[in-house]
């Protein structure tokens, strides 16, 4: 059974839950996801099924992603195509629907996103280094201060913090609950806050390394 679906994040709000208290969540639309591909081991040496979400406009798709779509029985082409693996063999079909029905409310989950991108940024705000004196004229507010290049050990070493490139990269949040479920407008209402800026695509999966500890309670 696939417990993976491709969704976009709309923004945080917050809501009460069962025992009245306040919950800030975000969220995601998730689905619907129409199955634009099975795969096998037997033709193509694993398992796994392709999950599209959104559609793209018409003047933005090439013939191959609209000849892909139609062989899915869609009129459209999907906007996000992403694969999922699986250990079995795909029950699902080309043209099936993944809605969000797959979870439900206080299920622990993964959300998997690209992280906003900051720019090129110094140590400071990159790592939070505490950063040098701030008395007058020490010109050493913001730096990094040494990174070892002197006898010992006469190099710098590897993963040094130092100055550069920010955010947009991929990010799992890991763990996360599910607070509410409206399957009617194919939302997902999350407990915490999610990577990635509002209207950006995520991945929601069943948590890996939560269920064990979820199961337990």
């Amino acid at each position: 059974m696939i417990t993976t679906l491709l969704g976009k994040k709309l923004g945080m709000t917050q809501v009460y839950d069962a025992q009245n208290v306040l919950v800030p969540v975000t969220v995601v639309e998730a689905g619907p996801c129409p199955v634009v591909q099975v795969k096998t081991t037997e033709t193509d040496g694993y398992n796994a099924v392709q999950l599209g979400f959104s559609n793209k406009k018409v003047k933005n798709t090439s013939k191959a992603e609209t000849s892909h779509a139609k062989k899915a029985g869609l009129e459209e082409a999907p906007r996000v195509l992403s694969e999922v693996r699986l250990e079995e063999v795909p029950t699902l079909k080309v043209g099936d629907i993944v809605k969000v029905d797959i979870f439900k409310e206080g299920q622990i989950i993964d959300v998997i996103g690209i992280a906003k991108g900051k720019g090129f940024q110094g140590v400071v705000r990159r790592f939070r280094v505490a950063g040098g004196v701030a008395s007058h004229g020490s010109m050493f507010h913001r730096r990094i201060g040494s990174v070892g290049m002197r006898q010992t050990p006469g190099r710098v070493w590897k993963n040094q913090k130092m100055p550069g490139h920010m955010g947009n990269v991929r990010r799992t949040v890991q763990n996360l609950t599910v607070v509410k479920i409206i399957a009617e407008k194919n939302l997902i209402l999350v407990k915490g806050a999610i990577p990635g800026a509002n209207g950006d695509d995520v991945i929601v999966r069943t948590a890996i390394k939560g269920q064990p500890r979820a199961a337990a309670k």
